[in-house]
C-alpha cells in the first residue's frame, strides 16, 4: 500500500466525525494530536476492539502517513 495523501483521506476522516462524536476510535490521534505510531496502533487495536470497520480501515491509512500528515488531517477535519 503506498502512503496515502491528505486529501485523500480527509473524506475518510469526515465521514468518521459525521457518524461518530470526538474522532470514535481514532479519537486519540484526530482530537488529541498524539501523532506518534504507537498511539496509531492503539487506534488500530481499539478499531478491532470495537468491530468499526471505518475506524480500522482509516487507522492503517493513518498508520501510513507521516507526524505532519497526521497533524494536517486532525488541523482540518470538520
Amino acid at each position: 500500500m503506498s502512503k496515502p495523501t491528505v486529501p485523500e483521506v480527509l473524506p475518510l476522516v469526515n465521514d468518521i466525525y459525521e457518524r461518530h462524536s470526538a474522532g470514535c476510535c481514532l479519537h486519540v490521534v484526530l482530537d488529541d494530536l498524539n501523532v506518534d505510531n504507537k498511539f496509531v496502533d492503539m487506534c488500530v487495536n481499539r478499531a478491532i476492539e470495537q468491530g468499526h470497520e471505518d475506524c480500522f480501515v482509516l487507522a492503517l491509512k493513518l498508520s501510513l502517513m507521516s507526524k505532519t500528515q497526521r497533524v494536517q488531517l486532525s488541523r482540518r477535519h470538520k
